[in-house]
């Protein structure tokens, strides 16, 4: 498993996974170790597993697009996603 050294912003996140942009290709099925930073809280980490990648056109703010699914959320770190996100919405009946 590898630690993503650099600090990305994500460019989407929900409960289930979150999409960023990456210098580095990656393969699908390849777990990461990563951690949310947010003002004012203590760092929590996670495990993602790459469900895709996509180059990226020459000026895009990075090579790839990647999508990560996430494996294992500790406690805190799904606190803080439901808290930055709010409760998952119940199914429409």
């Amino acid at each position: 498993m590898e630690f993503l050294a650099r600090q990305r912003e994500p460019v989407d996140i929900s409960l289930g996974g979150v999409r960023i942009y990456s210098d580095d290709e990656m393969k699908v099925g390849k777990l990461l170790k990563m951690e949310f930073f947010l003002a004012d809280v203590p760092p929590v980490t996670y495990t993602a597993e790459v469900v895709w990648i996509e180059r990226l056109p020459a000026g895009a703010p990075a090579r790839y697009d990647v999508g990560l699914k996430f494996i294992q959320l500790e406690p805190e770190a799904l606190q803080l996603l439901t808290k930055v996100l709010g409760p998952p919405e119940e199914p429409a009946v």
